[in-house]
């Protein structure tokens, strides 16, 4: 079993859990996922590491409250426990020196993107970061991007906090500054990263996204979150999660992300009256 040791409401629908998991934390690097489950009957969820700790063996992972499974998850406090938290799985980032890399994260997209930025930072790498949300509450671990980030920039979708507009308006005027970029990783939202690549595709700027299909064992077997890129498929948990984002086929992978919207609504409505029945909150 897997103890708590901190939670944190970062805003009113992501929360962060540390996780004493020994063996994940002592392998771990950038770009890898865990797969946990909250309870014997829970469902799995993949969640990629936000950060590890290597001495207090811990593993921080950040995650939206959207469905029953997270909310299940939400209900655990510090001090219990998760009954599975495996990993480390996936490849990690292929990190390299490099003179500058700008990183451009969606909602809960800064938590991947963070070891990414920092390693980097490490490595002596100049590394940039724009960060946008809906609104000001929405904007994840800017604060913690200034202690490596040569500038971090924030956007809101209604101006609330930084710049009023999309990240890729500030990518953009990056690009268009003349500026040098060797690289640019993009993690958030489907729809953004698409929106990200439709920006650096112009000018043949390596882009790096994460990605996340719907995904069960996370070991390859199960082929649920096969994703063609450059015309072939790969699977994410073995192949990825972080492909060339110039190479990836976004409108399959929104397409096959909206395959099972009805059957989740029905799952949260079921899961609802249950609750009721027994007379208690899920």
């Amino acid at each position: 079993m897997y103890k708590i040791v901190k939670k944190e409401r970062l805003n009113d629908v992501v929360e962060l859990m540390e996780v004493h998991a020994p063996m994940v934390a002592r392998k771990c690097e950038p770009g890898q996922f865990i797969i946990l489950r909250a309870g014997e009957d829970g469902e799995r969820i993949p969640l990629t590491i936000a950060d590890y700790d290597r001495e207090a063996e811990t593993i921080t992972i950040i995650y939206q409250i959207v469905g029953f499974s997270t909310r299940q998850l939400a209900k655990l406090n510090e001090g219990d426990e998760i009954t599975d938290f495996v990993g480390p799985l996936g490849v990690p980032t292929d990190l390299h020196k490099s003179n500058h890399v700008v990183g451009i994260a969606g909602g809960v997209g800064s938590a991947p993107l963070y070891p990414q930025l920092k390693k980097l930072a490490e490595m002596g790498v100049d590394v940039d970061v724009i960060i946008g949300g809906r609104e000001a509450q929405y904007v994840l671990w800017a604060d913690k991007f200034k202690a490596f980030c040569k500038n971090v920039y924030v956007m809101t979708d209604d101006g609330s906090l930084g710049e009023k507009g999309f990240g890729t308006v500030k990518l953009q005027e990056l690009i268009d500054s003349g500026d040098p970029i060797d690289e640019v990783i993009a993690i958030g939202p489907v729809p953004m990263m698409k929106a990200v690549v439709g920006v650096t595709k112009p000018h043949n700027l390596k882009t790096m996204v994460s990605l996340n299909p719907i995904m069960i064992d996370g070991t390859g077997m199960c082929g649920c979150c096969r994703v063609t890129v450059d015309g072939k498929i790969k699977f994410a948990c073995v192949d990825g999660p972080d492909f060339d984002g110039l190479s990836v086929d976004f409108d399959e992978l929104m397409a096959r992300q909206r395959m099972f919207k009805e059957e989740e609504h029905q799952v949260d409505a079921n899961a609802d009256r249950i609750c009721n029945l027994m007379g208690g909150a899920k």
